[in-house]
């Protein structure tokens, strides 16, 4: 018989995916069957087959990772019930507190005898999801299935939300990652929290440092979030962009200022070209023009010719950086670069040998 494991964290945008391909990855390095998937879908592409029907509800999340660890759609888990924002007068309409028959077949199946393990990704938080009956706990009844919760860590009231998620799960809760950890903080967490983490009752399997790759977003995703006209290099936006940085000072202390950092969206005014050019010659992913005007064409053939996207904007300049600064660790893990750098960080920062054991998942580390 197979094992099922919940995957959930206390609020959104945790790295729940990334802790499931690390997990994954061993799993199946060790020649064992896995099935993904997500109960409850929070981002979809509706697509419709030759029948003109809609495929099995497949979350973005659970293709992604299925594509990287090459698993076949049989082992893709369709999900329940879809998510939307902006939506809440069809989800009250829809809502019955209860997932009813359809839960219960979901459970079914996944009860049914699998050579292999069952991972699932919880939504966003521990309560979301009750409106339909899906939330973490209900899940984790409903399947007999254990939890390992992966939470961004602050500081001291980080652990009040994790000791409400005890509380709540009880024993089906298996242990916790933190996760973001201020690099300089690792090694101080993990001897001085970690005890007492395991006092209260809640294991901890890994302490995994604040990454800017994994918070950082293409600059198409910029283009979509700011409804941007891409100026030029159109072919370049799946550029990765890790920090912001606003070209508003002079273009002397600009170019100091630039030189410091690293993977840049820079925003600045149409009219300052000088403080443009200056950002093309320094770590510059995107340069994103607010404000009347159009770019001189000398600064258009000097971004093409360093390949940087340049992009305008009709919103002004705090408009701009204030959902840039949103959209940072806010975009969900679907970069191959990424994916990449997830399974290293898992490696290097989770104990998944004692996770395994704990689980009796037969699996050589």
């Amino acid at each position: 018989m197979g094992k099922t494991l919940m995957i959930g964290s206390c609020e959104p945008f945790s790295g729940k995916s990334a802790l499931v391909l690390g997990i994954a990855r061993h799993i199946l390095a060790s020649n064992q069957g896995i099935r993904f998937g997500k109960p409850l879908a929070t981002s979809i592409e509706r697509i419709e087959n030759r029948e003109g029907c809609p495929n099995p509800l497949i979350d973005d999340d659970v293709r992604f990772v299925g594509e990287t660890l090459g698993l076949g759609e049989e082992n893709l888990i369709p999900s329940l019930h879809l998510l939307e924002p902006g939506k809440t007068d069809v989800r009250l309409q829809e809502a019955n507190l209860d997932a009813g028959k359809r839960f219960d077949e979901f459970c079914e199946k996944l009860l049914a005898p699998f050579e292999g393990v069952t991972l699932l990704e919880a939504a966003g938080s521990l309560h979301e999801g009750l409106l339909f009956g899906l939330s973490l706990d209900q899940l984790a009844v409903g399947l007999d299935a254990q939890v390992l919760l992966v939470h961004l860590w602050e500081d001291s009231r980080s652990v009040d939300a994790l000791l409400a998620a005890r509380d709540q799960l009880g024993e089906r809760l298996l242990g916790i990652v933190l996760n973001a950890v201020t690099p300089d903080e690792v090694e101080d967490i993990k001897t001085s929290v970690t005890p007492c983490l395991d006092a209260l009752g809640m294991r901890v399997f890994g302490v995994m440092p604040r990454s800017p790759l994994l918070r950082s977003v293409t600059v198409g995703e910029l283009v979509r979030r700011l409804k941007a006209r891409v100026i030029c290099c159109s072919e370049k936006l799946e550029l990765m962009v890790e920090t912001l940085s606003i070209g508003a000072m002079n273009v002397n202390s600009a170019m100091e200022f630039f030189r410091r950092r690293r993977n840049m969206a820079v925003v600045t005014g149409a009219d300052r070209t000088d403080i443009q050019l200056a950002a093309l010659e320094a770590s510059t992913q995107c340069l994103i023009l607010t404000g009347a005007g159009e770019p001189l064409p000398q600064l258009i053939n000097r971004a093409e010719e360093l390949e940087v996207p340049l992009l305008k904007v009709d919103t002004d300049t705090l408009a701009t950086v204030e959902v840039i600064e949103h959209a940072f660790g806010h975009v969900r893990l679907h970069e191959t670069v990424k994916a990449t750098y997830a399974f290293r960080l898992v490696d290097e920062h989770c104990d998944l040998k004692s996770l395994f054991e704990i689980l009796e998942i037969s699996c050589s580390i």
